[in-house]
């Protein structure tokens, strides 16, 4: 199996085939030179939370790029994101972006959250048919981020437009000399951008999460200005990136099980079960990796130091092991923990805002139109990315 297998057109239409083969071919298997990757659900969850395994960002930008990659100013600003960096560093930076990112200050987004979702379906609902996408799953987060971060709406196109090129970065096979230039000009447009905002905030504070972030303090500790401005980057693009694409996904999956769909409708208490088991069967997030600082042992298997281990959080979802009839949506199911936020130091910052998102978004839209149908189902077309699985449109009529 090589790394190249998942980044195919039959990989990006349906994963899991390639999946089921891969947890088949044993508890880690060899992608590349000193890259393996494991499908399984214990093993990815026990690298999660295993303190050797550890983010090696310079390392895997050498194994892509090579030497000149560290030179690149996208992959630079990646290499300040939180998510990318390894305690201690990690733990000082994370713990101050808590205080701003915290769960009041998540809820205080629900009514918010409600009346976005109700005013985008005003401009469609009369259509009769609409391009999800485009029209609900892509700007309802922006929208949400927007105002966390106090950013103006009317800067949502440039912004989403250029967050595209920068997540293209985070897929595990390395994009084309045109891609990583079109990335290195959204990153530092997006940088301008964020520093601008940051340097009024300054002079100017409000009740936004920039603002927030520019007065928060432990011990003596605050964030630089590159730690803002990049971290604030991270946030507006974990902020819709992954939210945008598992609306769609859920609305697939929920489509594709009728009667799963139909109990849902009728009874959206069930939402928010029925939203992990999405998360479960179709997320967004469909990889992570991590890198061994120290020679090891995984499953019996020898893991030399500096080997990048990918995790196939996608595969561990559907794994027999752990759920019972993976590859069937039921949203009763008494689930066990789902992966798909990841785990461990680096479990996701923002889960409790990215399901808050996902149960008003899919309530407001079921609620407001519970005739709702995506044309050509088993004809969609997708993102063509290893990492953030999504539909690149959804077509819908009522």
């Amino acid at each position: 199996m090589k790394l190249a297998d998942f980044a195919t057109p039959l990989f990006q239409a349906n994963p899991y085939p390639t999946y089921e083969a891969l947890r088949a071919a044993g508890p880690l298997v060899t992608v590349a030179p000193n890259s393996m990757i494991s499908g399984h659900y214990d093993i990815v969850d026990k690298v999660l939370h295993d303190r050797r395994m550890v983010h090696n960002f310079e390392e895997s930008v050498r194994k892509r790029y090579g030497e000149d990659g560290l030179n690149q100013p996208v992959l630079q600003g990646l290499g300040r994101m939180f998510l990318l960096i390894n305690p201690p560093v990690h733990t000082r930076l994370r713990s101050l972006m808590m205080k701003a990112f915290n769960a009041r200050q998540i809820e205080s987004m629900r009514n918010i959250a409600e009346a976005s979702a109700q005013r985008l379906i005003d401009r469609f609902a009369g259509s009769g048919s609409v391009d999800l996408v485009s029209a609900y799953a892509r700007p309802f987060p922006i929208e949400i981020i927007s105002r966390m971060l106090g950013v103006p709406i009317e800067h949502a196109d440039k912004l989403s437009d250029a967050m595209e090129h920068l997540a293209r970065m985070l897929d595990a096979t390395p994009v084309d000399a045109a891609q990583l230039a079109a990335s290195n000009d959204a990153y530092q447009t997006l940088e301008r951008f964020f520093a601008e905002i940051v340097a009024t905030r300054r002079k100017q504070p409000g009740a936004d999460l920039i603002s927030m972030l520019i007065t928060v303090e432990e011990d003596g500790e605050t964030l630089s200005e590159d730690e803002i401005v990049a971290n604030v980057i991270l946030l507006y693009l974990a902020g819709h990136e992954t939210t945008s694409n598992m609306i769609g996904n859920a609305l697939i999956a929920l489509q594709r099980h009728p009667q799963q769909f139909d109990a849902l409708k009728q009874d959206l208490t069930k939402l928010p079960n029925a939203i992990m088991e999405c998360l479960r069967f179709d997320g967004a997030v469909q990889l992570a990796g991590r890198t061994a600082s120290e020679d090891t042992e995984i499953a019996g298997i020898e893991v030399p130091r500096n080997t990048l281990i990918y995790l196939s959080l996608g595969a561990a979802n559907r794994d027999p092991a752990k759920f019972d009839h993976p590859d069937r949506l039921d949203i009763g199911r008494d689930l066990p923990r789902v992966i798909t936020f990841g785990g461990g130091v680096h479990h996701c910052l923002g889960y409790r805002l990215a399901l808050l998102e996902l149960e008003t978004a899919l309530g407001a839209l079921l609620s407001r139109l519970p005739g709702l149908v995506i044309d050509g189902i088993d004809r969609l077309r997708w993102n063509g990315r290893t990492s953030l699985r999504g539909a690149a449109s959804l077509s819908a009529h009522w």
